[in-house]
C-alpha cells in the first residue's frame, strides 16, 4: 500500500514515516499543499493523510480540489482541529475518515486497513486466494493452514497481488507500492522477491503477464 502523508510538523512526519514503514507500508512525504497537490498529480498514491494546518493553504482547500480531479482517492484526515463542527466539515468536503490529533497508533493502522480493504477486491481482514490465507491484521500468512514466513517486502507484494486477485499489476505500480522515495532498488528485486513467493507458495500461485506484470487469479 503506498501511502502520502501531508503533514508540516516535521516531527511528528518523522515519527509517523518510521512508525508506518515499520508496519510494511510504502509511504511519502512532503510538507506544504503545493507539494502535496504536483506529487498526486503525477504520482497518485493509494491513500493520502492530510494534515488540514498546512502553511500555504488550509487543507480543506486542498481536499476539495483533490476530490475534483481524483473522485475516489482514499483520504484521510489527521489533525488537530476536533470540534464536531471540524470533523463534519472534513467529511463534508470529502474525506474518507477523520481522526484528531493526538491519537493512537493502532487506532490509525486499523483506518488505514478499513481504506485498504476498499480498494481491494476483499472485505474482510483475512484475504483467501485457493489455499493461502493471508491475515492484514496479524500481518501473517499460512499455504494449506501451515504458516508461511515471508519478510516484509515478500508480505508487502503478496498483500497487494492478493487484494487485487484478477488484476493485472503493473511493474511500476508494484514497485512503487512496495519503496519509498529514496530507497534503492535493484532492477531485478521484483523479479527476486516474484521467485521466493513462487517457491513458498506454489509455482503457479502468481502468473507472469510478460511485458507487462504480475497477477493472482481469483480463487
Amino acid at each position: 500500500m503506498s501511502i502520502l502523508l501531508v503533514e508540516d510538523d516535521q516531527d511528528l512526519a518523522t515519527g509517523l514515516l518510521e512508525a508506518l514503514r515499520k508496519e510494511g507500508l510504502s509511504i511519502n512525504h512532503v510538507g506544504t499543499a503545493k507539494a502535496a497537490l504536483h506529487v498526486i498529480g503525477t504520482e497518485t498514491p493509494e491513500i493520502v493523510i492530510l494534515d488540514l494546518g498546512l502553511p500555504d493553504k488550509d487543507g480543506l482547500d486542498v481536499l476539495r480540489q483533490l476530490r475534483r480531479q481524483h473522485r475516489d482517492l482514499p483520504v484521510l484526515v489527521l489533525t488537530a482541529r476536533d470540534s464536531l463542527g471540524d470533523k463534519v466539515a472534513g467529511l463534508d468536503s470529502g474525506a474518507d475518515d477523520y481522526l484528531a490529533k493526538p491519537f493512537e497508533m493502532a487506532e490509525l493502522l486499523a483506518r488505514l486497513r478499513v481504506l485498504g480493504r476498499r480498494m481491494g477486491t476483499s472485505s474482510s481482514n483475512v484475504i483467501s486466494v485457493g489455499a493461502v490465507n493471508l491475515d492484514t491484521t496479524s500481518q501473517t500468512v499460512t499455504v494449506n493452514g501451515e504458516p508461511a514466513d515471508l519478510p516484509r517486502r515478500e508480505y508487502m507484494l503478496l498483500k497487494v497481488l492478493m487484494e487485487n486477485a484478477g488484476r493485472v499489476q503493473t511493474r511500476d505500480s508494484l514497485e512503487n507500492k512496495l519503496y519509498s522515495w529514496g530507497e534503492e532498488v535493484a532492477s531485478n528485486a521484483l523479479e527476486v522477491h516474484i521467485h521466493h513467493l513462487r517457491k513458498k507458495l506454489g509455482s503457479d500461485f502468481i502468473a507472469t503477464v510478460r511485458g507487462v506484470g504480475y497477477t493472482v487469479k481469483e480463487a
